[in-house]
């Protein structure tokens, strides 16, 4: 679990009273200047970040534009922690999207509490932002997620993309001759081997019950047949077994399409490879189609 806390100050007495202070339950970055505070928030990605106003060269506020300003380090929780408890002082540091502000001296139960909680909150932010958009069984991408994600690539960068969609084969005999348990013993099994198995910044997703879908960009065609072929022969081979002993046989029907321009959206190229898979499902199951080429 990240835990860790970037203290920004150009006071270095300072830098050592919150190092003692935070020290013992957070992992403490510190920083002496804003440049250098950008660049530690772009590498580590703290959990939060404590910045002094009046500094050198870049001032706090400064760096809070910044940071607020880029994609990798906009969403670190920023607490000021300064001297200066001027109204428009404090009011420009909540414009400029710092979540608390905490005057010098500062006491130290206090700033430990404000901490405590900004973290805590964070925390309960990021649980939320994953549940609302991964499986709550696979731990993949869901529907919503995977159709705003793919839309947002489709648009930046549309050659060379290619769409997989996934159906376990007859799934429904599955559930009825073994039970809604071990259907989904069935599904985490296939979602590890197809995850195992594909790029890391390919996105896959669960669309709902067994059927599943891949999106991402290829080398080459064959490169991308012969990886869901091995995923496909992988699953084939898994062995999964009911209760009592019995193994339970699972395969899949991959239908797989390449972008050309007759596709203005995200949508039609998943239609044409759903329409690959329904061609593979009609083929005896059990197979990989594409459906253009």
């Amino acid at each position: 679990m990240n835990n860790k806390i970037l203290v920004v100050d150009d006071s270095e007495s300072s830098i050592e009273i919150l190092v003692e202070l935070l020290g013992s339950d957070y992992d403490v970055l510190v920083a002496l200047d804003g440049e250098t505070a950008i660049e530690i928030a772009n590498e580590d990605k703290p959990k939060i970040i404590l910045l002094d106003i009046v500094m050198p060269e870049l001032n706090g506020f400064e760096v809070c534009q910044r940071l607020k300003g880029s994609v990798c380090t906009k969403d670190i929780p920023i607490i000021f922690i300064t001297a200066k408890s001027d109204e428009s002082s404090i009011e420009m540091a909540y414009d400029l999207g710092g979540i608390d502000y905490v005057t010098k001296p500062f006491k130290s139960k206090e700033l430990l509490a404000r901490v405590k909680t900004q973290i805590e909150l964070k925390n309960l932010i990021t649980s939320l932002e994953y549940l609302s958009s991964h499986d709550t069984m696979t731990g993949i991408l869901n529907r919503r997620k995977f159709f705003e994600l793919a839309a947002l690539n489709f648009n930046k960068k549309k050659e060379n993309q290619y769409s997989v969609m996934i159906d376990i084969d007859r799934f429904k005999n599955i559930n009825d001759l073994f039970g809604h348990h071990m259907g989904d013993v069935v599904i985490k099994k296939v979602v590890n081997t197809i995850d195992s198995h594909v790029k890391e910044d390919t996105l896959f997703a669960r669309l709902g019950g067994e059927e599943f879908v891949l999106f991402g960009q290829y080398d080459s065609k064959d490169s991308i047949y012969n990886e869901v072929e091995i995923i496909r022969k992988k699953i084939e081979d898994l062995q999964i077994y009911e209760d009592s002993g019995k193994e339970i046989s699972v395969t899949i029907s991959c239908g797989i399409s390449f972008y050309n321009d007759k596709f203005t959206s995200i949508d039609e190229l998943l239609k044409d490879a759903d329409e690959a898979l329904y061609e593979a499902k009609g083929q005896g199951r059990n197979k990989s189609v594409i459906r253009n080429s």
